[in-house]
């Protein structure tokens, strides 16, 4: 699944931004000063001192807003903890974007490589893919703009407009020898927080929240429905990668894997009253076994619903500790469309725990790459429903460790390259943008994908190749779909060749039993 899971490397600021909106629906506080009026004179006297003699005597001209905003008051929050922070205006517009689960204009995903912004892929059903924009093309001009000197940021924003208007797309495209233009309608473009949910084998249903905006509940509901819930057996639930996002909607999540009136996640902090939720509408009786996947990158309101699930013996955890952030932020909008989002509060499980890691120790580059997968707080012990053992401290400890296969050292050097990505490109530059449905790769499609490597000078063995193959025809049946389908034949191409989806159905067995065992103390403790 590593593909369509975001880059590590971008984690730390997507968990950043999404966690940020968990304290978004949170209560608007009243601070106490933490000083006297006097001090906080004296402080801000000294401070606009230093500030005017940086801006007169520096070397170079002070941008005030690059001083203020990301300088000065970002440096104040980071004297705080890792998730407190400062929105200019851009940053708090992508914020309500994500928030908002929508935006308005062409509708694909674009990167930068080799110094060009180029098309990843165009989302399903989206202006750019009805207008045939496809993977691998480089975006040359927007708006008869050039894009060369441009980020992938500033080519992304100049595609983006309102809706109805019309852009001017240029690209080059692999096998072309031309520019060919697009000219594109804007529209409103949904980011699904929930891809389809689709069956794994018969009655065993996938379902996969890659974060938690406005819509994600709705869209959970919508999925449940379309599959038909009373044919539900068991669910994988997949929460690996997803960076958190909305209180309230990881809230209204668990609610329908839960029993009415079981507690759900409760909040409080030092000027902020406690706060607990409870299931208000539960499951209806919908008490099929469920696994949940999580790794190190599963946070904020990903690990609430991991928790509740845990800390109920509704859920059979799967896969790595997870993230471990319990702070909840409130988000503050402030004067020139900035934001503030501050933390307010400690999140706590339905047991009691406060799964927030130690961020006292080491610098924040460290906590947001955990290492130690292993860290707890002895001192935070729990009980589950059931009377099973859980602790706070480290993030959500999965029942059942998993850790996905390491890539080898010839699948490395493929996805470090883009090797299926460029070939792809190169494929369908020459080639009709079409397969068949149950299309897979041939003999004669791994001859040329093993003389595009050779050619392209990527550095692997004979021996290599051959173990490889069947890895090898996986990954090509999955970038081939996107071009020749679309994103989401694609991706059940890899759920479904997915080990981890694999183990998880496995477990199903365990998840029935903790259920079952759980009902069975309840009523021990109720006849007694």
């Amino acid at each position: 699944m590593g593909q369509r899971r975001r880059s590590i490397f971008l984690f730390p600021l997507i968990v950043l931004g999404c966690s940020l909106l968990g304290g978004f629906y949170g209560p608007r506080v009243e601070v106490a000063a933490a000083a006297s009026e006097d001090d906080l004179k004296n402080s801000l006297r000294a401070f606009t001192k230093i500030y005017n003699l940086v801006e007169e005597n520096f070397a170079d001209p002070v941008n005030p807003d690059k001083a203020i905003y990301k300088g000065a008051i970002q440096g104040m929050l980071r004297t705080l903890d890792p998730h407190s922070n400062f929105f200019d205006p851009r940053d708090f517009q992508l914020l309500r974007e994500d928030q908002k689960g929508h935006y308005y204009g062409v509708g694909m995903q674009v990167a930068p490589r080799n110094g060009k912004t180029i098309v990843i892929a165009p989302f399903p059903g989206s202006p750019a893919y009805k207008a045939g924009l496809r993977p691998g093309d480089v975006i040359m001009m927007v708006n008869d703009k050039p894009t060369d000197n441009l980020t992938t940021t500033e080519v992304a924003d100049l595609l983006k407009g309102p809706r109805g208007t019309q852009v001017q797309i240029v690209i080059g495209r692999e096998g072309t020898e031309k520019p060919l233009t697009f000219n594109v309608i804007r529209d409103e473009i949904s980011r699904k927080s929930v891809q389809d949910a689709i069956w794994l084998k018969p009655g065993i249903a996938y379902l996969d929240i890659e974060s938690f905006n406005e819509t994600t509940s709705r869209e959970v509901e919508e999925n449940m429905k379309r599959l038909g819930e009373q044919n539900i057996k068991g669910l994988i639930l997949d929460l690996r990668s997803n960076p958190g996002g909305l209180l309230n909607e990881g809230v209204a999540v668990a609610d329908r894997f839960l029993q009415k009136g079981q507690t759900i996640v409760s909040h409080r902090g030092r000027a902020s009253a406690e706060r607990a939720y409870q299931a208000k509408r539960g499951n209806h009786g919908n008490d099929y076994p469920i696994v949940a996947l999580t790794n190190r990158y599963s946070a904020s309101a990903a690990e609430i619903v991991a928790g509740a699930l845990q800390d109920h013996d509704r859920g059979w955890i799967l896969g790595e500790n997870t993230f471990g952030k319990g702070l909840v932020q409130t988000v503050y909008p402030l004067v020139e469309n900035t934001g503030l989002a501050l933390t307010t509060a400690h999140y706590y499980t339905p047991s009691g725990r406060l799964i927030q890691r130690d961020y006292s120790k080491g610098s924040f580059i460290d906590y947001y790459y955990r290492k130690d997968l292993e860290s707890k707080n002895p001192l935070d012990v729990k009980m589950t429903d059931s009377g099973r053992t859980v602790y706070g401290g480290g993030g959500i400890a999965p029942d059942e460790k998993y850790t996905e296969p390491k890539l080898d050292r010839f699948q490395t050097e493929v996805r470090r390259k883009y090797g299926f990505f460029n070939f792809a490109k190169r494929y369908f530059g020459t080639h009709e943008t079409k397969l068949p449905k149950n299309w897979q790769p041939d003999a004669a499609i791994l001859n040329e994908f093993h003389a595009f490597l050779l050619k392209e000078g990527y550095n692997f063995t004979e021996a290599e190749f051959v173990q490889n193959t069947d890895w090898v025809k996986h990954q090509l049946k999955r970038e081939m779909f996107i071009t020749a389908f679309s994103q989401d034949e694609s991706r059940r191409v890899e759920i479904e060749t997915d080990p981890m989806v694999d183990r998880a159905i496995e477990s199903l067995p365990k998840a029935k039993a903790l259920l079952d065992s759980v009902k069975r103390i309840i009523v021990q403790r109720i006849t007694k």
